[in-house]
């Protein structure tokens, strides 16, 4: 038996003629027929009453005719369920706040790439709650967000602890903070301070350390890059995760560098996230895999 034959037997039933069916196939009407009578040896069931006005489904195709086209819809669900997992396969999308961009996800995406050439990584810059939300959505496949000790992961999304450390000051070397080896809030008070903007987990880590009452703010912007980079140019101080500093390139070529904070309460963990689904493309199995394997090896791996 051949889907094609239950197609042909389906064309004929909705057109009601063998003539038309033949037509709208691009096939003779004699090729048909005999197409039909081949389906009717192997079910052993005249599905159709010939006739010289034409040809009609017989009774007991019409009692055959819901399982026909019941295999015909599973094959068309069958079809576009493997042309998503193509399309889906040969793009993986990932949320990021730009956090070990340098030290966990660029590794990974380039020996994700070293197994997967046709495969497009698409990295999207975003805050914590768009990356959720898309994932959520299905607009992004993964997503790598901060989280402070006592937040609670999403509780709706497969969430994996990568990495762990500590907010740190991030400074330009010729900063007179550097001279501490120790950072306290007051001392934060002597530099112009760069802050990320609300929705991103450094916002809300400023807020709980000054208490709510922080200095003023000589600059906002969105994630970890250009923060650093704006400290590389001289115009302040910030605070990020130990992991989105160290091994920077402009960390290890002196344009940047960090110092602990004093208070007790700056641990940070960088988690990965994903639908909960066994169904995930290979693709996202495979870089979520080896974002894992990455963070295994990295000294601040908290499993």
């Amino acid at each position: 038996m051949r889907i094609e034959q239950l197609e042909y037997l389906a064309t004929v039933t909705r057109l009601g003629s063998l003539r038309r069916a033949a037509e709208e196939l691009h096939v003779s009407q004699p090729a048909l027929s005999e197409t039909i009578r081949n389906l009717e040896r192997e079910l052993g069931v005249t599905l159709l009453d010939r006739r010289r006005s034409g040809a009609v489904v017989s009774d007991g195709g019409r009692e055959l005719l819901p399982y026909i086209m019941g295999v015909l819809e599973a094959v068309d669900r069958l079809n576009r369920a493997a042309d998503h997992q193509h399309r889906t396969n040969r793009m993986v999308r990932i949320g990021t706040v730009n956090a070990a961009t340098v030290t966990l996800l660029t590794p990974a995406v380039r020996a994700f790439r070293a197994g997967h050439p046709e495969t497009q990584v698409e990295v999207i810059p975003a805050q914590q709650d768009q990356i959720q939300q898309a994932i959520r959505e299905g607009g992004l496949d993964l997503g790598l967000v901060n989280v402070l000790s006592g937040d609670d992961p999403p509780h709706d999304l497969q969430a994996t602890r990568l990495l762990g450390g500590r907010v740190v000051a991030c400074l330009h070397p010729q900063s007179p903070l550097v001279a501490l080896d120790v950072i306290g809030r007051e001392d934060l008070r002597r530099e112009p301070l760069i802050v990320m903007r609300a929705g991103y987990l450094m916002h809300r880590y400023v807020h709980r350390l000054f208490d709510g009452r922080i200095p003023d703010v000589s600059y906002s912007t969105d994630g970890a890059e250009m923060g650093k980079l704006m400290v590389a140019e001289g115009l302040g101080v910030t605070l990020l995760p130990d992991y989105s500093v160290i091994g920077d390139p402009l960390e290890r070529h002196g344009a940047i560098t960090y110092r602990p904070l004093s208070a007790a309460d700056s641990e940070v963990a960088l988690l990965l996230l994903a639908r909960r689904t066994p169904t995930a493309p290979g693709a996202v199995r495979d870089l979520w895999a080896e974002l894992v394997r990455q963070a295994s090896g990295s000294a601040r791996s908290v499993g």
